[in-house]
C-alpha cells in the first residue's frame, strides 16, 4: 500500500478520533475553564511525546528561523484553535460548532487557492460544499437557532479558531517535509502547552493541580493521549502525503462520529437526517480525495476509456 493511501487512512483515523474529542470536551468543560481544558489536553500530550524526541530529532538540528516557524504553528494550532473551539463549546450547541467546524475544508481551500498552494478545481469546490451541506442537513434547524445573547460570540470563536486550523493546515507542510511529522507535531504542541500556560497565568496567576471527578480525569487523558498525542500525529503525517484542502475534508467526519458515538453510548435514536448527512459527508470524501473518479475507471469499460497513442504507433502514422 502507497504512502499516499496510508495517508487517507491515517487522516479519516484522525478525524473519527476528533469526534470523540468533541463528546470527551463537551463532557469535561463544566469542571473547568476553555483555556486550562486546552492546556491539560496538550500537556499531556506533551509529556507522550517526551521519550520519542530523542529518536525523532533532526540528525541536522533545527535552525532557529526552524524553530520560530514551528513555534508559530504550534500558537496557530494547539493554541488558538483548541481555545477557540473550547470556547465555542462551552457557549453554543454541539450541533451549532459543528457546522462552524465543517467550513474547516472551505476555509483551508481558500486560503491555499489565495497563497499558491492549490488549485482552485470544480471538484475540490464542489466537495467541500457538499460536505457542509451534509453537516447542516444532519443538525438541521437546531444548529442555525440563536439561542442567546452569546451565540454569535460562540459563533466568531469557532470560526475565528477555525480559520487558525485552516492556516496551519496549509503552512505547515513545508516544515512536515523537512523535519518529520511526528517532530515537527511533538514541538509545535509543546510551544501550544507553553503558550497556553502563560495565557493562563496572565489571567489568572500559576494554576493549581486541577480537582476533576474521576469521569472528567478519564475525559482528559482521552483528550491528551488519544485526541491529543495521537490524532494530531495522524493528521500532520497524512498533511504531508495529500493536499491540505483534501486532508482537513475528513474533518468533516468528525461531528458526524460525535452523533454515533452519542447514539452507541446515550441512546440516542437513527434520524433519517444523519443518515442522509453521512452519506453526502461519505461522497463528498470520495469525490475530493479522487477515491471516486478513480473508481468510475476501474469499472468503465476500455472501449469507454481513451486511448493514447504510443510514440511508436505516432511515428508510423506519419510514415505512412
Amino acid at each position: 500500500m502507497n504512502k499516499v493511501a496510508l495517508a487517507h487512512g491515517a487522516a479519516a483515523i484522525a478525524a473519527l478520533t476528533a469526534g470523540g474529542a468533541v463528546v470527551a470536551t463537551r463532557f469535561v468543560v463544566g469542571e473547568t475553564d476553555p483555556i486550562s481544558l486546552a492546556f491539560y489536553r496538550y500537556l499531556i500530550g506533551s509529556i507522550c511525546f517526551l521519550p520519542l524526541l530523542p529518536f525523532i530529532w533532526p540528525k541536522d538540528g533545527v535552525s532557529a528561523a526552524e524553530t520560530g516557524r514551528i513555534a508559530v504553528l504550534g500558537l496557530l494550532f494547539f493554541c488558538l484553535f483548541t481555545l477557540g473551539f473550547n470556547t465555542a463549546l462551552d457557549i453554543i450547541p454541539a450541533a451549532r460548532g459543528a457546522v462552524g467546524l465543517a467550513t474547516m475544508p472551505i476555509q483551508a481551500l481558500i486560503v491555499a487557492a489565495l497563497f499558491g498552494r492549490e488549485v482552485l478545481t470544480g471538484r475540490k469546490v464542489s466537495s467541500v460544499v457538499i460536505a457542509f451541506l451534509g453537516i447542516a442537513i444532519v443538525f438541521g434547524p437546531a444548529a442555525f437557532n440563536v439561542s442567546s445573547a452569546g451565540t454569535s460570540f460562540g459563533d466568531a470563536a469557532m470560526l475565528l479558531g477555525v480559520f487558525c486550523a485552516a492556516l496551519y493546515s496549509v503552512f505547515s507542510r513545508h516544515s512536515l517535509q523537512k523535519h518529520g511529522a511526528l517532530f515537527v507535531t511533538a514541538l509545535a504542541m509543546m510551544f501550544g502547552a507553553l503558550s497556553l500556560l502563560i495565557l493562563i497565568i496572565t489571567t489568572s496567576g500559576v494554576p493549581s493541580l486541577p480537582s476533576f471527578s474521576a469521569n472528567g480525569w478519564m475525559a482528559v487523558l482521552f483528550l491528551g493521549v488519544f485526541a491529543g498525542a495521537i490524532q494530531n500525529a495522524l493528521f500532520t503525517w497524512a498533511l504531508c502525503w495529500i493536499p491540505p484542502s483534501t486532508t482537513v475534508l475528513y474533518i468533516s467526519l468528525n461531528p458526524i462520529t460525535a452523533m454515533v458515538l452519542g447514539i452507541l453510548l446515550i441512546g440516542e435514536s437513527v434520524t433519517l437526517p444523519l443518515i442522509v448527512g453521512l452519506a453526502l459527508v461519505l461522497t463528498a470524501i470520495f469525490l475530493g480525495s479522487g477515491l471516486l473518479s478513480g473508481l468510475l475507471n476501474r469499472v468503465r469499460p476500455k472501449s469507454e476509456i481513451p486511448q493514447t497513442s504510443s510514440p511508436t504507433q505516432t511515428t508510423a502514422s506519419k510514415a505512412e
